[in-house]
């Protein structure tokens, strides 16, 4: 996992120096994003930081509290990746959640080795002392472990305060110096009160005041966006997203007029979207958007493609000469707004610095469109005042911001659109099944109440036929898989538990109005080992 470059972060660390915060030094988990997320849940500003980030910067950065994330290291291993160990000698309370529990023990004079029995998943919990960490809870607990190394000697000053069958120190302590480490993660929903022990770190151990609010940033955002534009022009390539929508609300709250919107229809999007948006934002929003239709270029360009792959890389090429040439005709811009959000920023590396004024120059657009880079001359200065955020955060902002439900709420749809979820070839006949199949599902969810609870529900048009009988006549057509599931922010999804009535609806609906399919099927599988979406 690639971690936001501390040159960034700190800026935004200092942005927020009136809040008090938290940095998770990142060691590589899958869940150290969902730790920042935990503690940003807490109105307590936190921050992913790389593990290698020196002592010094951290002390320059101020914050209240580290905690160092798991991973899937061996601290015992050749190159196992170490924190400056002046980190230490920082005065500042730790937490080391299981990688981070381990290199907290070995560096401070513990051992640690490969235990003889590996535990994953859910374990009983424990608890021998409570002691701040585990502060107002109960002495026994459901904890999500993930390990197969164990601390087997403790360091000078610690002590067990909890251990499970098989982990007989499944957390420790250093009270006097406010080191705490766990061998489970905390993080996760599977632990029980995991969120009451972050909270206990926190606001017992660290201090911290819970006054970092999405409100306080939005009056901090637009006064930085007025700040770093000036009277200069700014363009936004906007998807219909949330994402996007949300950054034109606050992009035209800031600028006004200064902002150009600009709309390109690749022919992907879902039923009757591509109208809606420019009526919307024209109309109701009093934002202008530059619509450009470019669905015949796109199409023409995916025939014989089959490849996924091959598909996004071709939808990314097409994409970057269309908005090439099209903000020529609408610029110059001195601009270009992203709604990167602090996942993106976390797991890419889609910037340069300008060597002159130290600024980022973009030289790829990921977050609308996860379709490429734009060419390196065509360079703009960077506005991304959502590069701090995760999806939650940007959506109470949008709330903030007075964006209506019906965008605010919005699914997020991937950047290729339906050209993804057409398996096999491209063409107008498919792209029309899948269209129609599509609206139906999303028209039955929110029929039934349950769009708000669900994170994605869409369908999927399969390259295989099926044998049917319509009419006492045998068919032979196509197949569509309806896909929803349920996620906090789709790095992890479960598989919704949709009620039976609907699957009938949907189903009976798709078979009897979408003309060419005969067959419905459901899909209940979870990510992993799946992803979300089929390609």
């Amino acid at each position: 996992m690639t971690t936001a470059d501390p040159a960034r972060s700190s800026t935004s660390l200092q942005d927020n120096s009136l809040a008090d915060s938290i940095v998770i030094l990142d060691f590589g988990s899958q869940y150290s994003q969902l730790i920042a997320r935990r503690v940003r849940e807490l109105n307590v500003y936190s921050e992913l930081l790389p593990f290698s980030i020196s002592a010094s910067e951290l002390k320059r950065l101020n914050p209240k509290g580290i905690i160092l994330s798991g991973g899937p290291n061996s601290v015992y291993d050749k190159g196992a990746p170490k924190c400056d160990p002046e980190i230490w000698r920082l005065g500042l309370p730790v937490f080391g959640v299981c990688y981070g529990m381990q290199l907290m023990a070995q560096e401070l004079g513990g051992v640690v080795e490969a235990g003889t029995v590996r535990e994953f998943g859910r374990s009983i919990l424990t608890v021998i002392h409570h002691g701040l960490l585990f502060k107002g809870l109960e002495p026994s607990l459901d904890s999500w472990m993930s390990h197969g190394d164990s601390v087997v000697g403790l360091p000078s000053g610690f002590r067990t305060v909890a251990c499970t069958m098989s982990t007989p120190s499944a957390a420790i302590a250093d009270e006097e110096r406010g080191f705490y480490g766990v061998q489970f993660h905390p993080e996760v929903v599977h632990t029980k009160n995991g969120q009451d022990i972050i909270r206990n770190f926190v606001t017992d151990v660290c201090g911290c005041k819970q006054n970092w609010t999405v409100s306080k940033f939005l009056e901090t955002a637009i006064a930085e966006v007025r700040k770093q534009v000036g009277d200069k022009r700014v363009l936004l390539a906007l998807s219909g997203g949330v994402d996007s929508s949300t950054l034109a609300f606050l992009l035209h709250k800031a600028i006004g007029d200064q902002l150009t919107c600009m709309f390109i229809d690749q022919g992907f999007m879902r039923k009757n979207e591509p109208e809606w948006l420019v009526d919307k934002f024209t109309n109701d929003f009093n934002i202008h958007v530059h619509y450009i239709d470019a669905r015949d270029r796109f199409i023409g360009k995916l025939a014989g493609v089959i490849d996924p792959e091959e598909k996004r890389k071709v939808i990314g090429n097409e994409f970057i000469r269309v908005f090439e040439a099209e903000s020529k005709k609408l610029g110059p811009f001195d601009f270009l707004a992203q709604g990167t959000l602090y996942p993106d920023v976390i797991e890419s590396s889609g910037s340069t610095v300008d060597p002159k004024t130290g600024e980022r120059v973009a030289v790829k657009i990921k977050s609308h469109h996860n379709v490429g880079g734009l060419p390196k001359d065509l360079q703009f200065k960077l506005v991304e005042p959502f590069a701090k955020l995760f999806k939650d955060e940007v959506r109470r902002v949008a709330l903030d911001l007075g964006v209506p439900d019906g965008i605010r709420q919005r699914h997020p749809f991937p950047g290729p659109g339906l050209a993804i979820r057409v398996l096999g070839e491209v063409t107008p006949e498919r792209l029309k099944m899948l269209r129609d199949a599509d609206w139906i599902v999303r028209e039955e969810v929110k029929s039934h109440g349950l769009y708000k609870q669900i994170w994605q529900a869409f369908a999927v048009l399969l390259p295989t036929k099926s044998v049917g009988v319509m009419g006492d006549k045998r068919t032979y057509e196509n197949q569509v898989v309806i896909r929803a599931v349920t996620s906090e922010d789709g790095m992890t999804a479960d598989w919704a538990r949709l009620p039976y009535d609907l699957l009938d609806a949907i189903s009976r609906r798709i078979v009897n109005e979408v003309q060419g399919v005969n067959r419905v099927v459901y899909d209940v599988t979870s990510k992993p080992p799946a992803t979300i979406e089929w390609e």
